[in-house]
């Protein structure tokens, strides 16, 4: 069964900016040149997952503002080494997804003042590299949480570091959702402040994942990884000399 869902596009929202749906050269973007690729990662299995919600709106709004989005669903994901290898098509899927975004979103619950256990699983899975690829680095990252007390930014606080950890660029907005459960009917967002910034984090990711685009590869280039590759050739040719 496939672990991507598939989104209606969202209800008008007024003060849009229609260029971002209708021309894409506002987002500076060719006609031949793809849509930015978002991945979006949620952490809880609950039933009613708010996360869950909120990450399905975030991903309305990216295919509004002319994104591809993909949300990865985690319900069948192991710990990290509880299969050997980590070889389960869940882990598969994830690092593919991984590899083919250009951007990602993670959005989690507090609980007990940090994110979940499954929103860490998802991110232990994401290796800093696979051989010569890398699943997360120079990737854009935005964080969103969602809470079922008061405003709290406990668990964005986390998502940044676990980003900086992963060598992603996250993005200055962020959505905190406080008292979730108020904010959500029959699977959708109410009209609100906490939607509004969640428009606002979108629109942003789109913006720094477009500009970023052409410059992915300053941002997995470093000299101790290119010392480390210098000195690798010159054993080699040092070995085929000896032989």
């Amino acid at each position: 069964m496939s672990r991507i869902r598939t989104l209606a596009d969202p209800d008008h929202l007024p003060a849009l900016d229609r260029r971002y749906a209708v021309e894409r050269p506002a987002l500076g973007l060719g006609p031949a040149d793809h849509p930015p690729r978002i991945l979006l990662l949620y952490g809880s299995l609950r039933e009613t997952s708010y996360s869950r919600l909120a990450t399905e709106e975030a991903a309305r709004l990216l295919r509004c503002f002319g994104a591809e989005p993909r949300i990865f669903d985690p319900s069948d994901l192991p710990f990290p080494e509880q299969v050997k290898g980590d070889d389960h098509p869940a882990v598969h899927e994830l690092r593919e997804l991984s590899l083919w975004s250009e951007g990602q979103v993670w959005c989690s619950p507090e609980r007990h003042g940090q994110v979940t256990g499954l929103m860490k699983v998802e991110v232990d899975h994401l290796p800093l590299s696979i051989g010569a690829r890398r699943p997360t680095q120079g990737r854009t990252l935005a964080v969103m949480q969602v809470s079922g007390g008061s405003q709290s930014f406990s668990s964005v606080n986390t998502l940044r570091l676990l980003g900086r950890w992963m060598r992603m660029v996250t993005i200055p907005n962020q959505s905190s959702v406080a008292m979730a459960f108020k904010e959500f009917e029959n699977g959708r967002m109410r009209p609100s402040p906490y939607y509004d910034r969640i428009v606002d984090v979108m629109e942003e990711l789109v913006r720094f994942t477009v500009l970023l685009r052409p410059h992915v590869d300053q941002f997995t280039d470093s000299y101790s990884e290119r010392k480390e590759e210098a000195a690798k050739v010159e054993a080699r040719l040092s070995l085929d000399k000896a032989l």
